[in-house]
This record gives C-alpha cells, sequence and structure tokens, in this order.
C-alpha cells in the first residue's frame, strides 16, 4: 500500500515478548497515521511460554511454540530489525544494536524479557543451558531429546518453572530410561501452598523425576553437576530455571531499577516518560506482582493505547494487575495441575483446558494479512490482467522482463567514441580513459524490506555484483535515493543510517561513496551508479567455451520467498535466511574467479535468463543439471505451493529454454536480488575450485540452447 501521510515519529518496540507481540496485532489493525513502527528482535521469532513445557513434553512442534515476527511485523507495517539491543541512550534517544549505526526514536518500550543465565556459577556458562530466553533453550534442547541415547538431565531451580520442566523432560525420555534431577538448595516447591504442592510432589514422583534437596551446586561439568559436599549429580544436558534476573545492559541504561528491574508505573512508563516497559523485565512499583506471563498479555491493551497517546496526545491509561491468577501447571503428559485461591485441582481436562487456551491465544497471529489498494469501479481494458492475483514485487522482481529490455537496446545507436569499448548487454559498460579500463554501471532496486540499513545492504551488495561479474575492483560510486514521505527529523535520520551503511558496504571493497541524490516519494528505492577499475581484460558474457564448467556462488529462490513474505506466506525464519544471503558481498568470490572465460551476476532474469544471455553472447549452449542447483531454504516448499514472483512470467516466455514443467525447473526463472555469480569456468581451473561457496551446475556445450534436465 502506497504511504499518504507522511511519518513524523519513531515508535521502537525493543524484544517480541507476548505484549509487544499483541500490540503489533492491535496496531496492525489501527495504526496511528504519521508513526513509522519498528521492532528489533534477536531473531525471525518470539516463542511463548504458555506452551514451552508442552514443546518440551513433545506436544508441540517448534513451529507451534513460535510467533513469526516477521509475518507479524509486514501486518503490522513494521519494520524488523534482526538484532540484540545492546543499550539506550533516554538523552539522545538512540539505540544501540551491534553491526548498524544508532536506531533513534520519539518513543520506545522494551519487552525482552529475564534471563536464567548463571555467570557466577562455575561452568554454567560452558555447560548449562538457561531455560531463559526461551528461544535458545527451545533449540538446545530439540536437538538433545532427538539424539540423546542415555539421557541425564539435571534442572537447578525447583520452583514450579523448575518442576515443570523436569516433568516434561522426563516424560519426553520416558522411552530412553532417562536420569532426570531437579536441585534446589532448600525444599522443591517450597512456600508453594500446600494443597498444590503435594501433587506436584506426586506428579514429580510418578515420572521418576530425583529431588535434589537442600543442595548448593558449586559447579556444572560437561557430564555432571557438582555439589558443596562434593556429591556429583549425573547430567549431560543441565539447564537454570533459578535465579531469573534482567538482562545485564538493562541496568545500565540509566533508569530507575529495582532490584535490576526497570520501575514503572502505572501507565507503564519508566523514570523517562518516552520510555515504556511490560513484561517480565519491568517491575510493577504501584502494584508488584510475580513474574508471569497473564501480567504480560494483559498489559497488552494498555500499552498501546498509552503509546497511541504519548505520540498523539491525550489521556494515559492505568494498569490495575488482578491480585491472584490462575495458574495452569503441565505435570510432562496430557494433565495438568490448576490452581488459584489456594485450591488445586489435577486431570486430563485442565491439560485440555490449558491447551485450549493456549491454541487460541496463538490463533491470533495466523492469517494475517495487508488488504490490497482497492481498484476504481471501472477500469481500462487490461488491468486486470497486468494487475493479476497478487502484489507486485520488490527488488528485482519489479524489473522489466528480458525481452522488453532486449528490444529496447537493439534500438539504440552503436557508439562512436573511441573510449567506449563495450556495448549494451553485458553487466556494465567498458569504458577507456588514458590507459585506465574501468567498469560503470547503475542499478536500483525497489524496496523489499521496510528496514533502510538492511535494504541499503542489499542494494550496496546488488549493484556491486555487475562490477565484481566483469572483473573488475570496485572504485567509487553515487547514492540515488527515494524516500517515503517523511518529518525533516525523520529524512535526517533515514538518510544518516542508509548512506553510513552504503558507505561502510563499498569501505569493505575499497570504494568510497563520492555524492548522490534524494527525493521523496510514494515508496522507498534505493540505487547505486558504481565505477570498478580493471587490472586485466574485463570478464564479459562473451567468451564461454564448451567444456567450461557452470559454477554458481549463491542459492537461488529470494524471489519467490520475497513473493510469499508479501502475502504472509513465508516462514519468518526463511526470510531472514533469505536477506542474509542477499547481502553475502561476493568481492572475494570475484577474486577467487578472475581468468574465467565469462561471468555474469544473476539477478531479475533468473539463472535460466542470464545463463541464456551468456550462451547467446559466445555463441555456445549449455546443461544444467537441475538437482545440482543450490536453492534456500523454504523456496522449493513455496514453488510447489505455486508461488512465483512478478517477473516470473516473462523470465519464463523470454529465455526461451529447455526445461522441465515442476516446481524445481520453475525456480530456474525466479527473479534475484543481491544474486551470485555464474561463471563458465575452465576445466582445469573448476578443479581449483574447492571452497564451499561454489557450486558445479553443469557445463557449456557446442551448439546452442540451454537445457535443464
Amino acid at each position: 500500500m502506497k504511504q499518504t501521510i507522511p511519518f513524523t515519529r519513531d515508535l521502537v518496540l525493543i524484544g517480541g515478548g507476548h505484549t509487544h507481540a499483541l500490540v503489533l496485532r492491535k496496531w496492525g489493525m489501527n495504526p496511528l497515521p504519521g508513526v513509522r513502527l519498528t521492532v528489533i528482535n534477536p531473531g525471525p521469532t518470539a516463542p511463548y511460554s504458555g506452551m514451552l513445557p508442552g514443546f518440551v513434553a513433545g506436544h508441540y512442534t517448534r513451529e507451534e511454540l513460535d510467533i513469526d515476527l516477521v509475518k507479524l511485523a509486514r501486518f503490522a507495517g513494521a519494520r524488523l530489525i534482526n538484532g540484540k539491543a545492546a543499550a539506550i541512550d533516554p538523552v539522545g534517544k538512540t539505540i544501540t544494536v551491534q553491526g548498524r549505526p544508532p536506531v533513534a526514536y520519539d518513543v520506545a518500550a522494551l519487552d525482552v524479557g529475564i534471563t536464567s543465565e548463571m555467570p557466577k556459577l562455575a561452568g554454567f556458562s560452558e555447560h548449562g543451558i538457561p531455560a531463559k530466553p526461551l528461544g535458545v533453550f527451545a533449540s538446545r534442547w530439540d536437538a538433545y531429546r532427538n539424539t540423546a541415547t542415555a539421557p541425564k538431565v539435571a534442572v537447578i531451580g525447583g520452583g514450579v518453572a523448575g518442576a515443570e520442566l523436569a516433568m516434561a523432560m522426563a516424560y519426553a525420555l520416558r522411552e530412553k530410561s532417562p536420569t532426570v534431577s531437579l536441585i534446589d538448595r532448600s525444599l522443591v516447591l517450597d512456600g508453594f501452598d500446600t494443597p498444590a504442592r503435594s501433587r506436584l510432589l506426586a506428579a514429580l514422583s510418578d515420572l521418576n523425576v530425583t529431588l535434589v534437596e537442600n543442595a548448593d551446586v558449586v559447579e556444572v561439568l560437561p557430564d555432571a553437576v557438582r555439589l558443596s559436599d562434593d556429591t556429583v549429580v549425573p547430567s549431560d544436558f543441565t539447564t537454570g530455571a533459578a535465579g531469573a534476573r534482567p538482562h545485564d545492559w538493562v541496568g545500565d541504561i540509566g533508569l530507575d531499577l529495582h532490584d535490576g528491574f526497570l520501575t514503572v508505573g502505572p501507565t507503564l512508563q519508566t523514570s523517562h516518560s518516552d520510555v515504556f516497559a511490560v513484561g517480565d523485565c519491568a517491575h510493577l512499583s504501584h502494584d508488584p506482582r510475580p513474574k508471569a506471563g497473564v501480567f504480560a498479555v494483559r498489559e497488552a491493551p494498555y500499552l498501546f493505547d498509552n503509546l497511541r497517546a504519548r505520540l498523539s496526545g491525550g489521556a494515559l491509561r492505568k494498569f490495575q494487575p488482578q491480585k491472584d491468577y490462575l495458574k495452569l501447571i503441565s505435570l510432562g503428559g496430557k494433565t495438568a495441575l490448576a490452581e488459584k485461591f489456594g485450591t488445586a485441582r489435577r486431570g486430563t481436562l485442565l491439560w485440555r483446558w490449558k491447551d485450549q487456551i493456549d491454541r487460541k491465544f496463538m490463533t491470533q497471529f495466523d492469517g494475517l494479512t495487508m488488504p490490497a489498494d482497492p481498484l476504481p469501479l471501472r477500469v481500462a481494458d487490461g488491468v486486470l490482467t497486468e494487475i493479476g492475483d497478487a502484489p507486485l514485487c520488490g527488488g528485482c522482481g519489479a524489473k522489466v522482463g528480458r525481452g522488453a529490455l532486449q528490444h529496447a537496446l537493439a534500438d539504440l545507436p552503436k557508439p562512436t567514441r573511441d573510449d567506449i569499448v563495450s556495448l549494451p548487454g553485458d553487466d556494465a559498460a567498458v569504458l577507456k580513459t588514458g590507459g585506465v579500463v574501468q567498469a560503470f554501471t547503475t542499478d536500483h532496486l525497489s524496496a523489499v524490506t521496510l528496514d533502510p540499513v538492511m535494504m541499503a545492504n542489499i542494494a550496496s551488495t546488488h549493484a556491486l555484483g555487475d562490477i565484481w561479474a566483469m572483473g573488475a575492483a570496485p572504485q567509487a560510486a553515487v547514492l540515488s535515493l527515494t524516500l517515503p514521505r517523511m518529518s525533516l527529523d525523520l529524512q535526517r535520520r533515514t538518510v544518516g543510517e542508509i548512506t553510513a551503511t552504503v558507505a561502510q558496504a563499498l569501505s569493505d571493497c575499497g570504494a568510497v561513496l563520492v555524492g548522490g541524490h534524494t527525493t521523496l516519494g510514494d515508496s522507498m528505492t534505493i540505487g547505486l551508479s558504481i565505477t570498478g577499475l580493471c587490472d586485466s581484460a574485463p570478464i564479459t558474457l562473451s567468451g564461454a567455451k564448451a567444456g567450461d564448467v557452470l559454477v554458481l556462488s549463491k542459492p537461488i529462490g529470494s524471489g519467490t520467498i520475497l513473493a510469499a513474505e508479501m502475502r504472509g506466506m513465508a516462514r519468518g525464519g526463511d526470510v531472514l535466511a533469505c536477506l542474509q544471503q542477499m547481502v553475502q558481498s561476493q568481492h572475494d568470490t570475484s577474486s577467487l574467479l578472475r581468468g574465467v572465460n565469462a561471468m555474469t551476476d544473476v539477478t531479475g532474469f533468473g539463472l535460466a535468463g542470464h545463463l541464456a544471455g551468456i550462451c547467446e553472447a559466445s555463441g555456445v549452449g549449455a546443461t544444467v543439471r537441475l538437482n545440482e542447483v543450490p536453492i534456500m531454504d523454504g523456496a522449493l516448499d513455496l514453488s510447489q505451493r505455486g508461488v512465483r514472483s512478478s517477473l516470473f512470467a516473462d523470465n519464463r516466455n523470454d529465455a526461451r529454454v529447455t526445461a522441465p514443467d515442476t516446481p524445481r525447473a520453475a525456480l530456474m526463472f525466479d527473479p534475484q536480488t543481491g544474486g551470485g555469480l555464474l561463471a563458465a569456468v575452465p576445466k582445469d581451473m573448476a578443479d581449483t575450485l574447492t571452497d564451499d561457496r561454489f557450486t558445479i551446475i553443469g557445463e557449456i556445450t557446442d551448439g546452442s540452447g540451454v537445457t535443464f534436465s
């Protein structure tokens, strides 16, 4: 959807916890015009704590456990920054995220949870796995559960969380005769209401969990936990569920704290009125409550309203937590214990109730899609055909087709200048000035992500691909930038982020950003014009020879994944992995490919179109083994589901190659953004390309035409 109202304020949500996930959902349904929303989270998903014991026990898959923040951010119109916040400056109003320029905000909120790390316990950092953050724990447990043969597990911390984990682990490993130990420095479940405690102890006993009480842990070893009396508890998977504490960096922000947790009042504001905090990282000063997900969930509507009020004016709402809440505790198998007001019940019906509550919570985040811009009642003939049934893709998916471009280039007059060496069609023009051979190219992209820094990295890598494909060393670049309408302050922030990112990307390969041009428009586009120096003959499309080996330096599938992401069909993890592939520099790769016979970068015309370009220019044919072509995670599944990029049909029609009608073959026509290098390599040279970044996918042949088999 086009942006018609200028951005004037930056709202940044730090962390993807339960409260923020619900705020994002509400924001997508009712955004505040003029606010640019950003989410910072170290990963594409946020695990839901309510289903963690069920996941550990094997009742839920990992995908069922995770909230997909990529899909949720797309629905909310938010940029998602994949990174971990390391510091906040509440005076300068900036957030430090490693590996990128500071993120500016007008209003910010923290929902970063807590950690169960035990840095002062010897050996825990090396051999222990904290139960929180949940994402890391879930991944480590999943791997252990599937591979352990004689499992020995120890849980440090005998509170409700530790007991629940111990029972889930014992149940999951029950067919492998596990040893599961629950260790506490006092009594297990000490202080819990008596009726509930007796039932939980009975459940632990039923699963043969060994209670190690009144025990001080002094060291975690690779295969054991050592106690202060030199008792050794066998364990090759040791987790900590005790001593949950705030993240260290939170205490360095300079805001008021209570035992290390951010102090907030009834409006959920910290001691700095433009910084809010919710969930486990916050301490409710007006009515202290235990760390429990129920409070995070119930804070969401208050945080949503108060953020909007702070950004636009108006009264803030006061959050008043309930005095007690229903506790539903999983008992390993599909049974649960319910406790409230000192009354406890146990049974399978209670587990079904808990399962229903948890699934209902997660269902809120399913099927969230943005509505398309409505069409006028009457349009010209052909409009509906051109629009199709899917939105126009970004990146190279929005390019003009190869056939249309070739038609336009065919009408260009031949160069009459002696210093212009190459003809249109190669990746870059070749110019000769004073004995210096220079490659020159221009490329720009419509945004495939709302994150200006990630988009700047993608655009830089993509444009540099033309220089690398010519075997040239990048020299200098100018930037062409179109931003959506925004206030002067946001213009300064955004242009600063983009120029710093582009300058660094160029510097990493020895080039310099020397200037550029900026405009405001409907959406963000970033382009670069780049020069490169050739210290030997430029590598063109026309040098391939029969017998050459075809080498590809990156997997394909970005167009399909990005098209699916726009429709809410792609997994968040696959999307972020795709973006990381797109920004992977080919500078060193290009250096290793000096001396090949022909080369190009695989971009808008897809692997098939760009290979056809080499074959046509060189007067040769090619064969490609489909199963050898590397594919990005998730792309083949999406292709099987019929997902195609906007440019797919033109690429399929224009390439004029022989290929089967299969989902894998369809990816050969998928437009790539920031794609890899495709090279025709002499056989003796190919034998030296042993680096795992290179994949041999086929051969150059006599004759003509390209065959995928």
